[in-house]
């Protein structure tokens, strides 16, 4: 029997939703290992730490003595999973679907344990997969019922595109329920439809229905939507220990007992006395929120890392000074890129030139917010306003995007 603080630490810090949180607790009471299903579609090859906030709920359960069942969405990927989608997603490769996977594999394991997880690919039954046995699943459910999803509801209220493909995606998560006999399916709040789906078909095949567990979305850094890459308000698992503690000190105060709550072991005593602090106004911010990305640097990278970048945060950010060591980049290759021969580079071209922003875009929108400095070798540093701002940039010089990029120009 589990104690009373380890039932309560596993069925609501970090959970949104539990179908049917009776029965799943009398499953982990009855001492028997249970089949945790986690899909996932590879459709891109990274992870942040929205991911994360699940993936931590299962090596918990793995601890405990459960068994994670890793799905490789080989085939729901190359179809696109439409939760939240407005339109019909372009379908992937099974080349670049695969080789997404193996990049998502390796971040996954710095949080799940790899020995007590076994990785399975769709393709091991899918690939398998007759027109009768598709047109046998898709005989078990109506379109009403999927018109019942939001995201398809929506498009279809405004006459927008649905793709046969699209009904066919929850069918097929749902089938890997049945394959795998899961227990216990887990996901976010956006894929509910798709794990009760799960449960449906399972039941209809004459199984156990799996619980459904899902865990809150994860706010970004911005603290109002949802972390994203393409929001670029993201902590990938993959950030380098500087840039991940740089980027979790850059959330919003209001996030700081989130993530506590979703990212850490925080003992749930301590998360009160840290709530109580931050209503009362009795001590300052930024001294929790670098216990905080102290906490999460060391979950990704070794203690001695999370320190070097804590000590790079308070010299270069806090006490503005620059870092000991910056890449650098010759003036003549900056100005052979920003097709700038001779005279003054316009600003955003001279960021994209430098490796500061991935693109023209990027390079605009840290010019319209201030982000941008230059540092001569001698005089006082100045900011950069205004996308076609040109400037005459000389070796010595530094350029400073952001509170953590920083690149040098040296000679040719």
């Amino acid at each position: 029997m589990l104690s009373p603080e380890t039932l309560d630490t596993i069925v609501h810090r970090g959970v949104s939703d539990i179908i049917s949180r009776d029965e799943f607790i009398r499953l982990l009471q009855s001492g028997r290992p249970l089949r945790l299903k986690m899909g996932f579609d590879p459709s891109r090859p990274d992870i942040h730490l929205g991911h994360t906030v699940g993936l931590r709920k299962l090596r918990q359960l793995q601890d405990l003595g459960h068994q994670v069942i890793l799905i490789v969405g080989d085939w729901t990927a190359q179809i696109g999973d439409p939760s939240g989608q407005s339109a019909t997603r372009p379908m992937l490769t099974h080349e670049q679907v695969m080789e997404n996977a193996q990049s998502y594999l390796r971040q996954f394991f710095k949080v799940v344990d790899r020995d007590r997880t076994q990785v399975v690919e769709q393709s091991e039954w899918f690939g398998k997969f007759t027109l009768a046995d598709v047109i046998g699943l898709t005989g078990r459910f109506t379109v009403a019922q999927f018109l019942q999803r939001s995201d398809f509801a929506q498009r279809f209220a405004e006459q927008r595109p649905i793709a046969i493909t699209e009904l066919l995606y929850p069918l097929l998560q749902a089938y890997d329920s049945v394959v795998i006999e899961s227990d216990v399916e887990f996901g976010g709040t956006d894929q509910m439809f798709n794990l009760l789906v799960g449960r449906e078909l399972q039941e209809m095949m004459g199984q156990r229905p799996q619980q459904c567990f899902m865990m809150p979305i994860l706010p970004g850094t911005d603290g109002v939507q949802k972390m994203s890459k393409s929001l670029d308000n993201y902590i990938a698992v993959d950030e380098s220990p500087a840039d991940m503690y740089g980027k979790v000190m850059s959330i919003a105060d209001n996030m700081i007992v989130r993530y506590y709550e979703l990212l850490t072991d925080l003992p749930s005593t301590d998360l009160a006395d840290l709530e109580r602090d931050i209503e009362l106004d009795t001590v300052n911010p930024m001294e929790h929120k670098k216990r905080l990305a102290l906490d999460i640097t060391s979950q990704f990278h070794d203690p001695a890392a999370a320190d070097a970048a804590q000590a790079h945060f308070e010299r270069v950010v806090q006490g503005r000074n620059l870092p000991d060591e910056m890449p650098e980049v010759s003036l003549a290759s900056l100005r052979e890129q920003s097709n700038a021969p001779d005279g003054a580079i316009r600003a955003d071209r001279l960021l994209v030139a430098a490796g500061l922003a991935a693109s023209n875009a990027e390079a605009r929108r840290l010019l319209s917010q201030g982000a941008v400095e230059i540092l001569p070798s001698s005089g006082d540093p100045y900011r950069l306003e205004g996308d076609r701002a040109e400037v005459s940039p000389a070796a010595g010089d530094v350029l400073r995007a952001g509170r953590r990029r920083f690149i040098r120009i040296v000679e040719p």
